[in-house]
């Protein structure tokens, strides 16, 4: 990038992604966080889809917590990868792709493919580590998790240092910011959590925490007393999907522990005439579900995850996992939001 920060210096740096019909430059906004004593090199980037805002959140407070006179290695932050899609409340880029598909891009082909090329070739390729922030999509909510290739041992590390409750073992999809740097040597951790278009407490402070265990991890930042939360590997996961059209009563919400046939929902029709169940197809973890009432026949409702060990033992750490969450937001005097249920601080 042609800039030069010296050990115990910050720098926010402007790199250019794109014009806009006006020819005014679009940039992606970066600071860089250079520690005072030598370290590894963690970028923590959000909203390469548009419309994810709890990690731009994340990584605004994160700067704030960063002491460079503390820190050990480098910490680049970057809130907003995909400016247009911000811009515009939108998960895509104007031509309709999908930016977390698009790596590692090229200089001379779609706008979507040479904003890849610029972001992975002049930042992503200067990190050691990467902590990528994700949300559901639009009308999606995810309770906080990890998404990662385990078969890393480093990911792997990182992915139980940051402490989320349930770590999926997922798969590399070709052209995603993960799958491309992990070819590239660079272990990834993918945290979702919440809802595109909103901001989440729970889900900002579970992942603000998660990053600064990682960091401790990495022995970038002194390592804290407090015992990190034991996560759990879920062996696989899958989406329940609605088997008509009409109106969604749920009956559970994330991070609730199910039984096999355990009833999830009604559909029913306006006049609750006609009304079906969906039901759980076997006993797991509700870890993402749809937020809106309105449902048609083969939309993805009830994300769960399926685990090795005792359901209720999951579902204990999970409530446990919820429970630190609550009390980290409630002593920073904040709103609460668990699924769609708003908690307000009891001292208001």
């Amino acid at each position: 990038m042609g800039n030069t920060i010296r050990a115990g210096e910050r720098k926010v740096l402007e790199i250019e992604a794109a014009k806009l019909y006006t020819h005014s430059p679009l940039s992606i906004p970066v600071e860089i966080i250079h520690g005072k004593n030598p370290g590894p090199v963690l970028m923590v980037n959000a909203a390469i889809h548009g419309d994810e805002l709890n990690g731009v959140e994340i990584v605004r407070q994160l700067i704030e917590k960063i002491d460079t006179t503390k820190l050990k290695g480098t910490l680049i932050a970057v809130p907003i990868v995909n400016v247009f899609g911000f811009i515009h409340k939108s998960r895509y880029l104007p031509d309709r792709r999908d930016l977390n598909r698009c790596f590692p891009g090229s200089e001379k082909g779609s706008l979507a493919s040479r904003i890849a090329h610029t972001f992975f070739t002049d930042v992503a390729q200067k990190a050691d580590y990467i902590i990528d922030l994700h949300t559901g999509a639009i009308h999606r909510t995810n309770l906080p998790q990890i998404r990662a290739c385990l078969s890393n041992s480093d990911t792997l590390r990182m992915a139980q240092a940051f402490g989320t409750p349930v770590i999926i073992d997922a798969a590399l999809r070709d052209g995603s910011l993960r799958a491309e740097a992990e070819k590239n040597g660079i272990p990834v951790l993918t945290y979702e959590a919440g809802e595109a278009l909103r901001f989440e407490p729970i889900a900002i402070n579970a992942g603000i925490l998660g990053v600064i265990r990682v960091m401790q991890e990495l022995g970038m930042l002194r390592k804290s007393r407090k015992k990190v939360p034991e996560s759990v590997i879920a062996k696989s996961t899958n989406w329940v999907r609605a088997e008509n059209d009409g109106i969604l009563r749920t009956m559970v919400t994330l991070g609730d522990r199910v039984s096999k046939d355990q009833v999830l929902a009604y559909i029913s029709s306006p006049l609750g005439h006609v009304e079906i169940t969906m039901t759980a197809p076997k006993d797991g973890i509700v870890i993402g579900q749809q937020t809106l009432p309105l449902v048609n026949e083969g939309d993805a409702v009830f994300h769960l995850a399926y685990f090795t060990e005792d359901n209720d033992s999951v579902g204990d750490k999970v409530g446990h996992y919820i429970d630190q969450v609550i009390e980290h937001v409630e002593s920073k005097d904040e709103s609460i939001t668990t699924g769609f249920i708003a908690v307000p601080n009891q001292d208001r």
